[in-house]
């Protein structure tokens, strides 16, 4: 799960990070009223699940809380990476020195939590992964011990920081690993850190993503979800119980069983093609949730063919046909459908399927192959 920016900036000031003073503003009149009771210049940034704000045209400067108003009601309503922007952050300009990367992730490669540093701040740390790779620290966390004061040290002197920042560096590094531990965070960030007027070291932009599995021990965070930032498919699948990650490629993908949908995603690419979605129906999955599975699939507009994997243990194979039967009744859009019915009832699912004018295959590899096929063919 996702938080906003101020939502982000305002558990980093509960951990004692140097964050400046905001405001949430929701019309070009709140974004007056913050201005002004902000004073001076200040800058007016998007609130959106979306990197590249700045680059959208989603961040800009004010000198006057009238000036805040017009910026405000030019970036309200606009749309970033397909999201509406619904409110604006209101915050005093910085007089930036020198901007600094540092964040904390879930490195599953070593099964660590690893703190990520990088002297160059206030940009895409991913444009800095491409480019310039060797600029990235990397220090993974102990499992037992933690994320130790000497390492926050040690990486701010490899930054070049000195003197009294070292220690602000090191200080802020231990209480962002606190932020991620505690709140059960697969990511958390800090772009820029920056050095200030002042000399002090401040966090200028925050960004958190929750583990939605923790979410039950965080009743406080899911109360902070913006349903009208996520995915609609990805809200309905959620609610009808099914494991649903939306993708960019043209192949949907219907599959009982989380392995065996990474199977199916897998063969899919290697038959040239790209999954439009990774969906586990589950194990029990009853014939509604067959049907929302479905129109969740062919609801997305990039999909130009549908694989349907289904493995029969739990699920019966008559049980996933006749919600494939039922769901196309009410749909309107129609693509090519594959399907591949094997297991409990199997002979049972295909004779119901006999008619619907669907391919039908009896391996994974013959199935992803005429998807990708038909795929192109549709197109």
């Amino acid at each position: 799960m996702n938080l906003h920016e101020h939502q982000a900036r305002a558990i980093l000031a509960r951990h004692s990070i140097a964050v400046p003073p905001s405001r949430v503003a929701g019309s070009p009149e709140e974004a007056e009223a913050a201005a002004r009771e902000i004073g001076g210049e200040v800058v007016i940034k998007a609130q959106v699940h979306a990197g590249g704000r700045g680059k959208a045209g989603g961040v800009k400067l004010a000198n006057s809380p009238v000036g805040a108003r017009e910026t405000a009601a030019q970036i309200l309503g606009m749309t970033i990476k397909g999201l509406m922007v619904r409110q604006v952050l209101v915050a005093p300009a910085a007089d930036i020195r020198r901007e600094f990367y540092l964040g904390f992730v879930l490195d599953r490669g070593t099964q660590r939590v690893a703190m990520m540093a990088s002297a160059e701040g206030g940009i895409d740390i991913e444009e800095v992964a491409a480019r310039m790779p060797e600029r990235i620290l990397h220090v993974h966390a102990d499992p037992l011990a933690g994320f130790q004061p000497y390492q926050g040290r040690e990486a701010a002197f490899r930054l070049g920081l000195d003197g009294e920042h070292v220690h602000q560096f090191a200080e802020i590094a231990a209480k962002l690993y606190d932020v991620f531990m505690q709140n059960d965070a697969s990511l958390v960030e800090i772009n820029p850190l920056a050095e200030v007027g002042d000399g002090g070291l401040h966090a200028l932009d925050a960004k958190m993503v929750i583990d939605d599995s923790a979410l039950y021990r965080h009743p406080e965070l899911a109360a902070l979800r913006d349903r009208s930032q996520e995915d609609p498919g990805e809200i309905g699948a959620a609610e009808a119980g099914i494991s649903y990650v939306k993708l960019d490629g043209e192949i949907g993908c219907m599959v009982n069983g989380a392995g065996l949908a990474m199977a199916t995603m897998d063969t899919i690419s290697q038959s040239g093609g790209r999954p439009a979605n990774f969906l586990d129906i589950g194990g029990g999955a009853k014939q509604e949730q067959v049907t929302t599975a479905l129109n969740i699939i062919l609801a997305e507009p990039n999909v130009r063919s549908v694989l349907i994997n289904i493995f029969g243990g739990i699920t019966r194979c008559d049980m996933v046909a006749r919600g494939i039967l039922a769901s196309l009744e009410g749909v309107e859009r129609r693509v090519p459908m594959v399907v591949r019915l094997v297991g409990t009832n199997e002979e049972e699912g295909r004779r119901i399927l006999e008619g619907a004018n669907l391919a039908a295959a009896t391996s994974l590899a013959e199935a992803a192959e005429m998807a990708v096929q038909l795929a192109k063919s549709d197109a």
